[in-house]
């Protein structure tokens, strides 16, 4: 087995200090005791992470994310659950077109897919309601869902399902007690990492939010061109750690080698 030399090493760690180093200043950042942003040397406080809590504004946007997450989370795993076993399963005219479609706001930057729904929502006379957000974000996260339940498909022994079926099983019998089952990893995996896109969406929700219904990114974004303190670096440490620990949970459900490099 071929190692890696000192040099491999090297440029290996230099990478993960240049990725990690802005995601460490910005949590201590959060811990200043002082107004401007700056990195406490002597003495922390939490005085920036209890105003964040004290913030009706961000409250209330860190929950209409949170729901949306779950929302769209939730409706891009029961869309495509279908998609995927019908793509996988089947053999019919235009399935690899239904496929590319079906994963093409991957390739779509989020700025073109927001300029088109709200040219859409304007075109049909809707305004930026929770319903259209909901779909909005759906249509974004659906393709990691549709994905990772796509490979958990693919990668199942069908010789479970065959023997159920000649033993007189319905569809949904073998749907439900065998077929759902061995692909849950993959169907857990992918609302995790929909919830987590969703939940950090900026770009599309910009051009698709109303005043009623503001994302924690989009009210961050709009907090920093008013003003800067260090309560943003709260804001973000915060969204740090929830997506973390949702990252470590998709780790421990699914496996990140398996959602980022495609290994079964």
């Amino acid at each position: 087995m071929m190692r890696n030399g000192p040099l491999s090493l090297t440029f290996h760690l230099l990478l993960v200090v240049f990725l990690l180093a802005p995601l460490v200043v910005v949590i201590m950042v959060a811990f200043t005791p002082g107004m401007t942003l700056e990195i406490p040397l002597d003495s922390f406080s939490l005085r920036w992470l209890e105003a964040v809590f004290h913030h009706p504004d961000f409250v209330a946007s860190f929950w209409t994310s949170l729901w949306l997450a779950l929302a769209s989370g939730t409706l891009s795993v029961l869309l495509a659950i279908p998609a995927a076993l019908a793509i996988a399963r089947s053999s019919f005219p235009g399935r690899d077109a239904i496929n590319g479609l079906l994963l093409s706001p991957l390739l779509i930057p989020h700025l073109v897919l927001g300029v088109a729904i709200l040219r859409l929502l304007t075109v049909i006379g809707e305004t930026g309601s929770f319903f259209w957000l909901l779909l909005s974000h759906t249509v974004v996260v659906s393709p990691y869902a549709l994905r990772l339940i796509l490979a958990a498909i693919s990668g199942m022994d069908e010789s479970a399902e065959q023997a159920a079926y000649s033993l007189g099983a319905s569809r949904w019998t073998v749907f439900r007690r065998i077929t759902f089952p061995m692909i849950l990893p993959g169907i857990t995996g992918g609302w995790l990492l929909a919830f987590i896109t969703s939940f950090d969406e900026l770009t599309m929700s910009i051009f698709v939010t109303s005043p009623s219904t503001v994302t924690l990114p989009v009210r961050m974004y709009m907090y920093a061109s008013e003003t800067l303190d260090p309560m943003m670096a709260a804001v973000s440490a915060l969204m740090i750690l929830i997506t973390g620990l949702a990252m470590i949970l998709l780790d421990r459900v699914y496996g990140l080698d398996r959602v980022l490099v495609g290994e079964r």
